[in-house]
Formats: C-alpha cells, sequence, structure tokens
C-alpha cells in the first residue's frame, strides 16, 4: 500500500495539517459500509468482470475496503481523495495479497485523470463510488472553495445562465470529467447520485455524441442512508466504440430484477419512458403562446406583504407598511396554484416597475411614501446576490412586463409533482401577480383564460405533460417543458361539450363572481389563438 500524492511526484493542493476543510464544505455524504457491499452486490462479481478499480473521491474508503474483502476481488485499486489526514491513517492496511491498492492524494476537480493515475495492471476499468452530491450554489453559501473552475458547459443562454440553471452538482461536473478523461480506456463507472445528475448525464452524452450503452439507474433510499429527502441511484453507463444506446433502464430498487421504465432521448428530448411516450406522442409540437414567468424581486421581507382584516399592510418584519396602493397587488404562489383554491389571497407584493430595466428613480417624486419605504429597507436590496440586479436601478426587480398586468392568466406551478392549470382573474379589481416559480399565459378576457385552462386540464394534455415530465426533479415544470405540447393537436382530441363545460364553470369566478351568458366555447381554433393574442 502507498499513499501517493499523485501526478508529477508534487501534490496538486496543499493540505496542512490543521484547519483541513470540513466534510460539509465538500458536500460529502460519506457512504456506509454496508451500502457499498450491496452495490458492489448488485454489480456482480468485480473481479471477473474488472481487473482495475477507480474511486474517484474515495473519502473515507468504504469502496476500498468493500472491494478487498470482495469474493471476487479486484487486481488492482486506485483511490483519490482529496482531503489528506482523511484516510491515510487506514491506507496501510488495504493492500492485499490479490489486489494492490494505491490512494492518491490529490483533487480530481482538477486533476488530469489521464495522467494522474499510474495503472500497473491493464484490462477493463470499473470506476465505482459515491461523489459529492453538493451543487455549486450551495457550496457557496457554505463557504467552500471545493469548485470546479465555472464555465457554461451547457451553453445556456441570457438569465437561464446567470440566475440559477447554471448551477449545477460537483457529481455531474466529476461524470463529465469522468467520461471525458477515461474514455479512451472504455471504463464501466457506476456512482451514487442524485437522480436529475445522472438524466444530465444523459443528455451530455448524447449532446456529445459518446459511445455510451447498457445504462441503468437503480434507486436507493436516500433518507435511510443519508439523512436526506432527495431522489437517488446508482447510476451505472458503459464506454464503448460501437453504435451509442442512450436509452437508461430505471429499477426501483438495488436488486429489483426488472425494469419499471425505459428512460430515453426522442425527438430531442430525455422522456421519463419511452413506451408511454409512444402513446402520446402526437401531442408533442409547438405551444403556440410564449410562457412567461413569474416576478422576482429576492427582497421577500420587504416587498411581499399580507392584507389584514382591519385593512393594514404588513411585511414579513411584522412592521406596517403605508405605501401609495397602485403600486401594490396581489400575489399568488406555487402553494397557492397548487390547490384547489389559494391559501392565502391576502398575500400582496409590491411593485416597483413595469417592464424590466425601467427606471424606478421616478418613484422618489412619483410615490414619495414608497420611496421612502424602500430606503429604508435599502440594505435589503443591497444584499441580494444575484447578477441579474447588477448595475440595474436601485429596487429593480425581473420578470416584469406589460403581460404582468393582464386581468387574466393560465398559469401553473414549476414546482408541484402533479401539472395543474389554474385560471386567475382579478383580485379587489387589481391583477394577480405570480412569483418566480410559476410561469403563466397572459391573456385580456375571462372567457379566453378558462378556455385555455380547459384545454391544458383535458386528459390529452395532461397525459401529455405527465409523459414528458420529471416529477422527481426539483422544478418539475419548466418553460422549455411546456412549449412543447402542441395545442391545435389537444384541440382536435377534446370533446368540446366537456371542454366548454368546465370552461363555463371557471368563467364567473374569474369576473368576481359575475355570469356572462354570451360567453360561447369557441367553435373554431384560429379564432380562439387570435381572441387570446388580441
Amino acid at each position: 500500500m502507498e499513499w501517493s500524492p499523485g501526478g508529477s511526484g508534487k501534490p496538486n493542493r496543499t493540505l496542512p495539517p490543521v484547519a483541513l476543510p470540513s466534510v460539509e464544505e465538500y458536500g460529502d455524504f460519506p457512504t456506509p459500509i454496508e451500502l457499498a457491499r450491496d452495490i458492489l452486490a448488485t454489480l456482480g462479481p468485480i473481479g471477473s468482470k474488472w481487473s482495475r478499480v477507480l474511486e474517484p473521491t474515495c473519502g473515507d474508503g468504504a469502496f476500498i475496503h468493500a472491494l478487498t474483502e470482495h469474493r471476487y476481488p479486484p487486481k488492482e485499486i486506485v483511490g483519490i481523495e482529496v482531503q489528506g489526514d482523511r484516510f491515510i491513517g487506514g491506507a496501510p492496511r488495504l493492500s492485499t495479497a490479490t489486489t494492490d491498492v494505491t490512494v492518491l492524494n490529490a483533487d480530481i476537480l482538477r486533476a488530469d485523470l489521464s495522467r494522474l493515475v499510474k495503472w500497473k495492471t491493464k484490462g477493463p476499468l470499473l470506476v465505482v463510488g459515491n461523489p459529492p452530491w453538493v451543487t455549486t450554489a450551495e457550496l457557496a453559501r457554505l463557504g467552500g472553495e471545493n469548485v470546479p473552475a465555472k464555465s457554461n458547459s451547457r451553453n445556456l443562454k441570457g438569465f437561464e445562465a446567470i440566475s440559477g440553471t447554471s448551477n449545477f452538482d460537483l457529481a455531474e461536473y466529476i461524470w463529465v470529467k469522468l467520461l471525458r478523461d477515461l474514455y479512451p480506456l472504455n471504463p464501466s463507472i457506476a456512482l451514487l447520485c442524485k437522480t436529475s445528475v445522472a438524466r444530465n448525464v444523459v443528455r451530455y452524452a448524447q449532446q456529445e455524441r459518446l459511445s455510451v450503452y447498457d445504462g441503468s439507474m437503480r434507486m436507493i433510499d436516500a433518507h435511510m442512508w443519508f439523512g436526506v429527502s432527495v431522489p437517488a441511484c446508482l447510476f451505472t453507463l458503459h464506454v464503448g466504440h460501437g453504435a451509442p444506446d442512450y436509452t437508461i433502464r430505471v429499477y426501483d430498487s438495488l436488486d429489483a430484477p426488472l425494469p419499471s421504465a425505459i428512460i430515453g432521448i426522442v425527438n430531442g428530448h430525455l422522456v421519463p419512458d419511452v413506451n408511454r411516450y409512444q402513446k402520446v406522442s402526437s401531442s408533442e409540437g409547438t405551444f403556440p403562446f410564449e410562457w412567461r414567468q413569474g416576478i422576482k424581486h429576492d427582497a421577500a421581507a420587504a416587498m411581499e406583504l399580507v392584507l389584514e382584516d382591519d385593512g393594514r399592510l404588513l411585511n414579513r418584519l411584522g412592521e406596517e407598511v403605508e405605501v401609495e396602493p397602485e403600486y401594490v397587488y396581489p400575489l399568488l404562489k406555487s402553494s397557492d396554484l397548487g390547490s384547489e383554491r389559494p391559501k392565502d389571497i391576502q398575500r400582496r407584493v409590491i411593485v416597483t416597475q413595469r417592464k424590466n430595466g425601467e427606471d424606478t428613480n421616478a418613484l422618489r417624486s412619483d410615490a414619495p411614501k414608497l420611496w421612502a419605504y424602500l430606503m429604508g429597507h435599502k440594505p435589503l436590496f443591497d444584499a441580494r446576490k444575484s447578477r441579474i440586479y447588477l448595475g440595474g436601478p436601485p429596487f429593480g426587480m425581473f420578470g416584469v412586463g406589460p403581460y404582468s398586468f393582464s386581468p387574466c392568466k393560465v398559469a401553473i406551478s414549476g414546482m408541484y409533482k402533479k401539472a395543474i392549470f389554474r385560471a386567475v382573474g382579478e383580485i379587489d379589481g387589481r391583477p394577480v401577480m405570480l412569483d418566480d416559480t410559476c410561469y403563466f399565459v397572459p391573456t385580456q378576457d375571462p372567457m379566453s383564460a378558462a378556455v385555455l385552462a380547459a384545454l391544458l386540464n383535458s386528459d390529452p394534455a395532461l397525459e401529455f405533460f405527465e409523459a414528458v415530465t420529471f416529477f422527481d426533479a426539483k422544478r418539475p415544470v419548466t418553460k422549455g417543458l411546456l412549449k412543447r405540447v402542441d395545442l391545435r393537436a389537444v384541440w382536435d382530441q377534446v370533446d368540446p361539450s366537456t371542454a366548454a363545460r368546465r370552461a363555463a364553470l371557471l368563467v364567473p369566478g374569474l369576473r368576481g363572481g359575475q355570469s356572462a351568458p354570451k360567453d360561447r366555447w369557441p367553435t373554431d381554433y384560429g379564432e380562439f389563438v387570435k381572441r387570446l393574442v388580441s
């Protein structure tokens, strides 16, 4: 057994004997030895299939221990661990008569694996382990420095690249690094990770046309093993030089004999179950209207209010707020859209702009009460970390435009585990704002909103959304997913009388309880579209 500094004979990161970063800084969930053994049992007779094994983030060494005691151990094991004194105490005792073990003190996020690891054994390679589950944003909040150099590897554009979509898991970065650095060795890679990471890796492999095959996701109980409530799995991919296969078999457990679904890429999109998608693929197309995202302000303590029964407005700090009423609007959140009825229609939000980037300095004269209130809470706004506010006007927002002030909307939560579309009308004569976890289509009249909601809540539309949505994702519903439904195809599949009855039930609520006998279900799709966009 040896403890090597890696690559060129010099440590590629200095690790002093004191004040080492905490396990939390590296986003680790140490693997219980029992789970490591179960995973190796799932993978089969290790030594008979792979002569050498790499554990890229070996931590406390659970997988190395399990490998050396395995009935069919490999000939050689190499572990990599950035925290030098975390594993060195047990390292010399690991080599056996049949297995040579080396642990390298190196940072996988920065090392070139093709140069770092000097194999003594030839033959098939298995990569197995449990890389960090933390995201780059979570590490930043913890004050950790163990992050890769930033890059926009998914080619994200605009708001997505600067406001959170470009935030990624370290495990995803490690997956991509393993595929890139070890690709010539045709490795089999089996790592514990979030299911969202596994799906992103499949998309990456397809985008880069990597020759991978025989992929599987075997679900694990992350709460039982690690005390976290997040969908997770043992994700396995094999790398070869033949025809690629981007379908992934999904098993409900490590030892499930048969898959419960087949994930795959169809028409450029990853779908949760290829067979289920084929049944609803006729509803795939392009949505004719633009989905908007709700407003973003990142200063809830000052911007979000509650209307008390006595008419007073209170902010989250418990302060009474007196500002010009024309800048205060009803607010609905994801939790409201996910319920049959809004849980709290007393929420209000201050809206400082009519469109993105609008100069807010005019509030000084146009709304002196509001200006004084905002200035009194300026530290809350100055503390906002998102780049979207840099260089912008004071107290600026994002995701606001003429569409925000439409009298009616059809909205959906991006966070719920079920597709539920809600027709939203004015409250107390004021257009309703939605927060940035929601998406909506603005409409100018209640009947248009009711018809659109009835179409999107019809069986053909919901079956399509169920077939293309990964509801275990942190934000299952996205703008990209909503844009994929072909509304004309849905229109052609619905029963007009049933849809008309559903729409008619919605209209009075959108009109403040008033009936509208002249409103009828439109008979022509083109006329409906024209009415909605007018």
